[in-house]
């Protein structure tokens, strides 16, 4: 069976909170591994999460990423877009544009579009950007 993960399920397993929601999220999971099933993890979902986790739970940027690392490292578990690949990036914990940033862009421009049109500066680093000025 392949399932898909809300980013409710996600944040409960990577924050541990709360404590009964993430026991229970935990107990699908491992049965979905134990069954030889596939979780897929959307882009967005990971986009959720990484907000989620940083701004509900005030876990750290970095750590907030590691964690993500970790669970996308997970035999059973798949990204469905590019935040895999993006997670990969070195010091991405301190990088401008950040993950988010990033993974819009990648989803842009994977869906066709010739650049990405911004006011943030620290885009321009990227390929295929332009970004306005007042």
């Amino acid at each position: 069976m392949i399932v898909g993960l809300d980013t409710s399920v996600v944040v409960r397993v990577l924050s541990g909170e709360p404590e009964d929601l993430a026991l229970e999220a935990g107990r699908y999971l491992l049965d979905r591994q134990r069954a030889d099933d596939t979780a897929l993890v959307s882009d967005l979902v990971l986009a959720e999460a990484y907000y989620a986790l940083q701004h509900h739970y005030r876990i750290p940027k970095g750590a907030a990423l590691d964690a993500l690392r970790t669970f996308l490292a997970t035999p059973f578990v798949e990204g469905t877009g590019e935040a895999a690949t993006i997670l990969g990036a070195p010091e991405l914990e301190s990088a401008n544009p950040g993950f988010l940033d990033r993974v819009i862009h990648r989803h842009y421009l994977d869906q066709g579009a010739d650049e990405l049109v911004t006011f943030e500066k620290a885009a321009a680093k990227l390929p295929q950007v332009r970004v306005l000025t007042a």
